[in-house]
This record gives C-alpha cells, sequence and structure tokens, in this order.
C-alpha cells in the first residue's frame, strides 16, 4: 500500500495501524539544530488523546510518544527522525463479528474492492487512530517553526457541530482551551453544546462538525505558481486527514455569494507595509502567503461507527444488518482539531524551506 508520505522538503511518512502493536511517524528534512524533546511532543498529543471526557471514545490510550532516532542531546540532528507511539488498549474482539461485512460510511468495502485484503480491527490504516502519528510529526513542525520565525502561531477550534453554530461576535479565544470541544465561546455555549452533543449519543447516532484553522504571523511569500500554490497543499493535507468531506479556504464556498466589490480584500500602506481591509482570501492570494492570517476550514461527517442499525452486504452479497459496537467518538470533529493544527504546521514549514531554498528572502520591496 503506497502513498503514506506527504510533503517536499520536510516530508512525513506514517506508519501502523489501529489495532497494531504501534504506530508512529518518519519524519525526514527537519533543519538541524531544533530543540525537540518528548516532552514538547507530548503537549500536542495529549491534545488529541482519547478518553479524556464523556464527549469522545472511551478508548483510554496514553498516546505516549517515544523518538527513537534523530535527535540527540536535546536537538535534531538533519537525519530521519522516527517517532513511535505504542498502542495499549486494543479491543479487536470488538470487531470480530464484522470480520466479513462491510460497515456503511466506512472504507471497508473500498479497501476490500481495491486490495483484497482488509484489517476489520478498528479499521486499520484507515482509521482515525492513525492521525496520532500526524500530531506528533506535527510538533517537530511547530518546533522548527518556532526557530526559523518566531512569530507564527497556529490554533485550531471548532465553528460548528451539526446544527450549532459559534457567534462569532462573542470570539473569544482564550475561552478555546478552557473546554471539550475548543470552541471560542464561554462556558454556557460550551454547555450547550455538550447537552446536544449528549442527546445525539443517547439516540444512538452521531454528528458531524466543522474545524477552523488559523495561523498567524506567516510571512509574504511562501507558495508559489502554480502546482505549488501554499493553499493547493493545505487542501490535500486537510482533506488527508479521516473522515474529511470539503475544505475551504478563507471565505471559502460563501465567496461564490459575493459580488467582487465585498471580495477583493482592499490594500492600505501602513507603518509597517501593506495592511489589507478585511481577509475573505484568507491570507493566500494567487497560491502565495501575503502576510495576513492563513485560515483554513474543513468539515468532518459524521462518526459512520454508530449502534442504530444500518443496511449493508457481506463479502459474499449476501445483506446484513449492522450495528458497530466498540468505543467511537460521537463527534469526531472534536479530535480532530489538534490534527488539523498539525496539518497546517507541516505544511507552513515545508514551504518556509521551500522559500528559503528557492528565494532566500523575499525581492520586491514596497513603500
Amino acid at each position: 500500500m503506497s502513498m503514506n508520505s506527504f510533503g517536499h522538503l520536510f516530508r512525513v511518512t506514517t506508519w501502523g495501524e489501529s489495532h497494531g502493536p504501534a504506530l508512529g511517524a518518519t519524519v525526514d528534512g527537519c533543519p538541524p539544530g531544533v530543540p525537540v524533546d518528548e516532552s514538547m511532543l507530548q503537549h500536542w498529543l495529549d491534545k488529541r488523546r482519547p478518553g479524556q471526557n464523556k464527549n469522545m471514545t472511551q478508548r483510554n490510550e496514553p498516546d505516549a510518544v517515544k523518538i527513537l532516532s534523530g535527535v540527540f542531546e536535546g536537538r535534531t540532528t538533519g537525519t530521519p527522525i522516527q517517532l513511535m507511539i505504542e498502542n495499549t488498549d486494543q479491543r479487536s474482539k470488538d470487531y470480530g463479528d464484522i470480520a466479513d461485512t462491510f460497515r456503511p460510511g466506512h472504507a471497508d468495502i473500498t479497501y476490500w474492492q481495491k486490495y483484497g485484503i482488509r484489517d476489520y480491527r478498528g479499521g486499520g490504516r484507515s482509521s482515525a487512530r492513525e492521525t496520532a502519528a500526524r500530531v506528533a510529526a506535527g510538533g517537530i513542525a511547530r518546533e522548527a517553526i518556532k526557530a526559523l520565525v518566531p512569530g507564527i502561531e497556529i490554533k485550531g477550534y471548532m465553528v460548528g457541530m451539526g446544527e450549532l453554530e459559534i457567534d462569532r461576535a462573542t470570539f473569544d479565544w482564550q475561552a478555546i482551551d478552557q473546554n471539550d470541544f475548543w470552541i471560542p465561546q464561554g462556558p454556557e455555549v460550551a454547555q450547550q453544546w455538550e447537552d446536544y452533543l449528549q442527546a445525539i449519543r443517547k439516540a444512538k447516532d452521531s454528528v458531524g462538525g466543522t474545524v477552523e484553522v488559523v495561523a498567524r504571523g506567516v510571512p509574504a511569500g511562501l507558495g508559489a505558481p502554480v502546482y505549488g500554490k501554499l493553499d493547493t497543499d493545505l487542501a490535500a493535507a486537510m482533506m488527508s486527514i479521516n473522515a474529511v468531506k470539503g475544505v475551504e479556504i478563507g471565505e471559502g464556498m460563501a465567496a461564490a455569494r459575493l459580488r467582487g466589490t465585498a471580495n477583493a480584500d482592499e490594500i492600505l500602506m501602513g507603518d509597517d507595509g501593506p495592511e489589507y481591509t478585511s481577509n475573505h482570501a484568507g491570507g493566500i492570494l494567487g497560491g502565495i502567503s501575503s502576510g495576513q492570517d492563513v485560515v483554513v476550514r474543513f468539515a468532518v461527517k459524521p462518526t459512520s461507527s454508530i449502534l442504530t442499525p444500518r443496511r449493508s452486504i457481506r463479502k459474499d452479497g449476501t445483506p446484513y444488518e449492522v450495528v458497530t459496537t466498540g468505543r467511537h467518538d460521537p463527534c469526531v470533529g472534536i479530535r480532530a482539531v489538534p490534527v488539523g493544527e498539525a496539518m497546517m504546521a507541516c505544511v507552513i514549514l515545508d514551504h518556509l524551506l521551500l522559500h528559503r531554498g528557492q528565494i532566500g528572502h523575499n525581492r520586491g520591496k514596497i513603500g
């Protein structure tokens, strides 16, 4: 099974399965001399870790990351960095009844049709468990970005879950880390979201979510026309996350409803360079960063593993009614937030290195 790597100069290959002994990532292309240790990476993995509260899967994995190579005396050496996360709470018996059955909404049927083999224990490679390795790799990328461009900040949060949406008029950056949903709203709104999700869970159902990731402090000039666009790589990175079915940059699909007078971000000359009156473009023009916040949003479908019976078929083509047991997220979008942050970090670092290698520094002067 090929195509398990992403990135150009900063390249990440993930490996392992949901119910195997371990999973991890091989990170190649990280500059030498970047301060890194396991505790730095663990901070980000703890954000994604399952079993932390009743609003996510109760699979209880510590997600403890181990650095096996590429770091010496607390700094990267420039050689491949091998990261490993052991699986400790697998319950493969939960999946024994569906070994010959295709679960609706899952990749079971397409994996079987393509490869003629399928790991039915939690989905194998197609499981969202694979994203733990991405978050570990994203931790490496964050530390490298900090060393190259200290002012860049990457933050993700949920902006929608099922019928619920945040109120941007009361957007609160400080609240994001204070609730189970990573929403930029106060505790009263967070409680409303929890009540809504628990009602969905009790109905033996699931719900989708929308995640927004912002990179602040990104310098102008990252990305290249025509096939090396920053937004091209960001869209591909976010779409590669399990259960993601749509990606937007900036205004996204809503831009189709705007007139040019509303959508075009006007430019003024400020004391420190160009300033924009709005950011409908999401910080990217012609595939190249403008110096504004880079804004990406993606839609996560409802978790397909639910206790409500759904019709399907078995490998021999006979009909079968599927009830998916096991431990599953009622809204997988919640734990997609740190994954989106990690993918943003990997892409931004990759383009910083590409920019440094091709241009060195921006050539065009303004003012």
